[in-house]
């Protein structure tokens, strides 16, 4: 049995996140926020705590300062545990100048940081990613195996073929071959998996041939040492991978449940909808296996009439006389008389607005208070945090609508984005 005080995981920040922007123009990737209260770091942090890992770095390199704040103020282990969240940041060191040059490069560059520790597995996780796995099954596979790196994969359907790494797998679950992201058509056909392998983990193959790389790793220590010191590899689904399946140990772990890469504006939207469905694919209420986040001393919703339909409406929200359709609600939010609210997420808001000053986020004098007024219309948005939305605007957009960078809003796959701190004026229709 694989003793998870044996094992120290690192969870991979992300880079510039340009696919999320404009939502990443003022935080990290795994700041974002998620289903309303939580942060998209919180996911893999509790997985990890869920499963008994508790000694966790989390490699950060842009606009990192929020997520700093978040993972210190939540995750804090008593004194008589091993047990950590730390941030791990590019740094200066008298032999590296450099910023992170990839997933590879960034275990590379804070490897002074692992070896410290006496464990034997180094568990490689992304902040992007939506899903709930026990990763003591995955370490106790990679033990059983003798294997000196194992690589969870996810069936995948075609059209997600190409963004993703593919393996193949001999019939004891070996990677025998592993192309990263495959474009060409021809490569896509030969990097099919037969009905009978897909069959043999259990899973219905039915439209999924194709075994995709979900982005966990397990390495042994050593091998990783051994593989970032004498290669100058710096990703590890591009090289560290393809290199580890030609010359070690090198399986996959086949996971069969719900996992999400929030990686876009489009997945962004669509995967945080999907969480207002009466069974969503993604269960936040399953007792046994929480999700931690930053505790909040705030008070519970209150709505003074209108009417809610598929919605999540977080806690110091208030709602006076509205209307909110398949739609999530953030923390602190004001709804005011008369707004509709369909096909939307509102971020929220950091703090109340203080009676003796209103004032935009970005330090511009505003007499709109903070949140958003009356009469209001808002479908297929974004709202981010901290917004002055008022009275009369109309924010709407629809599927299929050109991206646009406006005069204070954006528009990405269809879905128009007012920007953290943003301001719309009173009868604005965007």
């Amino acid at each position: 049995m694989v003793w998870n005080r044996d094992t120290l995981a690192v969870i991979l920040g992300g880079g510039r996140g340009t696919r999320l922007a404009p939502l990443t123009l003022a935080r990290a990737k795994p700041a974002i926020n998620l289903a309303g209260k939580f942060r998209l770091i919180d996911i893999p942090v509790s997985n990890c705590i869920n499963s008994n890992v508790m000694k966790i770095f989390v490699a950060t390199q842009f606009l990192s300062t929020g997520l700093h704040r978040h993972l210190f103020s939540t995750y804090r282990f008593d004194r008589f545990s091993e047990g950590f969240v730390e941030p791990l940041s590019a740094e200066q060191t008298p032999t590296n100048a450099q910023w992170f040059q990839g997933t590879a490069d960034a275990i590379r560059q804070s490897l002074h940081y692992i070896v410290e520790w006496n464990i034997k597995y180094v568990l490689i996780l992304s902040g992007d990613h939506l899903y709930s796995m026990d990763y003591r099954r995955i370490l106790q596979f990679h033990a059983d195996r003798n294997a000196e790196v194992t690589v969870s994969t996810i069936p995948l359907p075609e059209q997600d073929v190409s963004r993703m790494g593919i393996m193949q797998l001999d019939e004891n679950a070996r990677i025998v071959n592993f192309v990263e992201k495959p474009k060409d058509p021809a490569v896509q056909r030969q990097m099919q998996s037969s009905e009978q392998t897909i069959a043999s983990f259990g899973i219905d193959p039915s439209g999924r041939r194709h075994l995709g790389s979900m982005g966990i790793y397990v390495f042994n220590k050593s091998t990783l040492l051994e593989m970032l010191n004498n290669y100058s590899h710096t990703d590890f689904g591009r090289e560290v991978i393809p290199e580890a399946v030609r010359s070690k140990r090198t399986f996959a772990y086949v996971y069969d449940g719900y996992w999400e890469d929030i990686g876009t504006i489009e997945a962004y939207y669509h995967t945080n909808l999907r969480l207002t469905d009466p069974l969503p694919p993604f269960d936040f209420y399953r007792e046994e296996w929480p999700i931690y986040t930053h505790p909040r001393y705030l008070p519970g919703v209150k709505i003074n009439g209108g009417q809610v339909e598929r919605a999540i409406l977080c806690e110091g929200s208030v709602v006076d006389r509205a209307e909110i359709h398949h739609s999530i609600v953030g923390i602190r939010q004001m709804i005011n008389e008369g707004t509709h609210i369909r096909d939307s997420l509102i971020l929220g808001a950091d703090y109340y607005d203080r009676e003796d000053s209103l004032e935009a986020e970005k330090g511009a004098p505003c007499d709109i208070p903070l949140g958003i007024g009356r009469k209001v219309t808002i479908e297929r948005a974004i709202i981010d945090k901290n917004t002055h939305i008022g009275d009369g605007a109309k924010i709407r957009s629809w599927e299929g609508r050109p991206d646009e960078d406006g005069d204070g809003f954006y528009v990405r796959s269809g879905v128009v984005i007012i920007p953290r701190g943003g301001v719309v004026q009173p009868g604005r229709e965007i």
